[in-house]
């Protein structure tokens, strides 16, 4: 049994999501955009666009633009390629995989998912957005795919992935993975985008610095919230 953009939004009033530290301004100015659009809008092509969004990355990327404005692509440090080969299904690539994520961009639907994610990033501290989720599937719900799983993590377990890993919330079989995964908070592990949030400072509750703190939130500052 599928599920609604109302009941999403009834079930979970806020979306997060983690961006590089100090990106705030940038997003704020032209929008949460993938990779994908990220690279298409600073014109990266060629082996350079190749190496970004078809590999994996072991590092965070820089890219600039002739008149040196600059953003930075995050790492994927939770994927292994040997596990991401083992787990593909329908003939996918990992290069092909790596593709289908470059081309979305993530939301967590819980702030424990949030936190786990930022486990892995303890080392530094992570721009945080708070996202109205009714005001966002009113504006994207066209482009909103959901999964139950972390698409960009094979630690500890590298879950099947393929074709129907993202699927529209009308054929997403909200139900069964109710009883998978124990419950209606858990049923979607990711709300994906596709290519862009171009209007997210305007679906924005508050953006913040945080970072783990013996193994906790810690909020450095908050850059905005809204009124």
């Amino acid at each position: 049994m599928p599920i609604s953009l109302a009941e999403i939004a009834n079930i979970h009033p806020k979306l997060f999501h983690m961006a590089q530290f100090g990106s705030w301004p940038l997003i704020r100015a032209q929008g949460l955009l993938s990779t994908s659009a990220l690279l298409d809008l600073y014109g990266i092509d060629g082996n350079e666009r190749a190496r970004i969004e078809c590999s994996l990355r072991r590092k965070p990327v820089q890219i600039t633009t002739a008149d040196g404005n600059s953003a930075w692509i995050r790492d994927q440090r939770p994927m292994s390629e040997g596990k991401l080969a083992s787990c593909l299904k329908d003939g996918l690539t990992p290069t092909q995989w790596f593709r289908m994520l470059n081309e979305r961009v993530f939301f967590w639907l819980t702030e424990a998912r949030l936190k786990t994610l930022m486990q892995a990033y303890s080392d530094s501290p992570q721009l945080i957005l708070e996202v109205d989720t009714s005001a966002l599937l009113a504006t994207h719900g066209d482009k909103v795919y959901l999964t139950p799983m972390n698409t960009g993590c094979t630690s500890p377990m590298a879950f099947p992935r393929g074709l129907s890993s993202f699927l529209p919330p009308n054929e997403y079989p909200f139900i069964e993975n109710c009883k998978k995964k124990g419950g209606r908070q858990k049923a979607i592990v990711e709300l994906t985008v596709l290519r862009s949030v171009p209007n997210i400072a305007d679906l924005t509750i508050r953006a913040n610095h945080r970072e783990i703190r013996d193994g906790e939130f810690a909020a450095l500052k908050t850059l905005y919230e809204r009124g």
